[in-house]
C-alpha cells in the first residue's frame, strides 16, 4: 500500500524532539510520501531542511498563508516568489482566504491570494487553498481568475453540496480529505459520497485536527491511514482501493513520479 500525505507541516517545532520516530511510524502506516505546506517566510528554512533531510520521503510547497496576510506581506510575497522560483517545489502554497481569524485584512488577503495564482499559472503548479469561513468570497475570487492553465486543491475541505458544484465546474480542483472526516458532527459522512473519486486526496494537517481516537492530541502522517480508512467506510470499498485511487489522484494533481 502507497499513501500520500498532501498535507503536513512536520518542519514545526512540535516534532523537534522525535522526528525521525513520526517519519518512522508514517512509514510503518503506509504513508511514503509527505508534502510540506509553507507557512511564512520565518518557515521557509525548515521546510528546506526537512526536504534535505528526507529528500525520498518528503516534498515541499511555497505560499503565504492567508493568516500570515498581515502589514508589509508584499515584501514576504517577494521573498517567497524568489524560494518558489528555484523549482524545487511542487505547488504554491498553503495560500488562500481565512475569515475566522482575521476579517480586517481581506483585501491584503485576496492581493495576496490573486499574486500566488498568477505563480502558479506560470510555473504550471497547482494552487494549495486554505478556505476557513470563506468559501463564497473564496469561490467569487476564482470565477474570476479560474482559467485552463490553473488547477488545486481545496485544503481540509468541509465544504457541502452547494460548494461541490461550484468547484467542479471548475474541472481542476481536488478536495483534500483529513482528519474531520471522522468527526462525527462534521458530516463529512453525507459529502465524501459526492466527491468526485478522482479528485479525493488524503492529507493529515499535522499538528492539527488530530483524527478519531487522537482528536485534541498532536496529529502526526501515519494517521493519513486513519482518513484513508474513514474514507473507504463512507464509500463501501476497500482501504486499498482508497489508497490506490488517492496516489494516483494526488501524483496527477503534483506532478510526482
Amino acid at each position: 500500500m502507497f499513501i500520500i500525505d498532501t498535507h503536513t507541516h512536520l518542519y514545526l517545532e512540535q516534532f523537534d524532539e522525535d522526528r525521525a520516530e513520526v517519519m518512522a511510524r508514517a512509514e510503518e502506516a503506509d504513508v511514503k510520501l509527505m508534502l510540506l505546506p509553507n507557512i511564512d517566510v520565518e518557515s521557509i528554512p525548515a521546510v528546506k531542511k526537512m526536504m534535505t533531510e528526507y529528500p525520498a520521503h518528503v516534498k515541499g510547497m511555497m505560499g503565504l498563508h492567508p493568516c500570515s496576510v498581515k502589514p508589509g506581506f508584499e515584501k514576504e510575497l517577494d521573498i517567497i516568489e524568489a524560494e518558489l522560483r528555484t523549482g524545487d517545489y511542487v505547488a504554491v502554497g498553503e495560500m488562500g482566504l481565512d475569515l475566522y481569524w482575521e476579517k480586517g485584512f481581506l483585501d491584503q488577503q485576496i492581493e495576496a491570494f490573486k499574486q500566488q495564482v498568477e505563480w502558479a499559472k506560470e510555473l504550471s503548479l497547482p494552487v494549495v487553498l486554505h478556505v476557513r469561513d470563506a468559501f463564497d468570497e473564496s469561490l467569487d475570487l476564482l470565477d474570476e481568475i479560474n482559467d485552463d492553465r490553473l488547477t488545486g486543491v481545496f485544503h481540509c475541505f468541509t465544504g457541502g453540496k452547494k460548494e461541490i458544484a461550484r468547484i467542479n465546474e471548475y474541472g481542476n480542483f481536488y478536495y483534500g480529505m483529513g482528519g474531520v472526516t471522522t468527526f462525527k458532527k462534521a458530516g463529512l459522512d453525507q459529502v465524501i459520497p459526492l466527491l468526485p473519486s478522482d479528485k479525493i486526496i488524503l492529507e493529515t494537517d499535522s499538528p492539527y485536527l488530530a483524527p478519531t481516537p487522537f482528536r485534541g492530541k498532536r496529529n502526526e502522517s501515519a494517521y493519513t491511514k486513519i482518513v484513508a480508512q474513514r474514507v473507504a467506510d463512507v464509500l463501501e470499498v476497500s482501504i486499498d482501493k482508497v489508497a490506490e485511487q488517492t496516489t494516483v489522484n494526488a501524483k496527477r494533481l503534483f506532478n510526482l513520479s
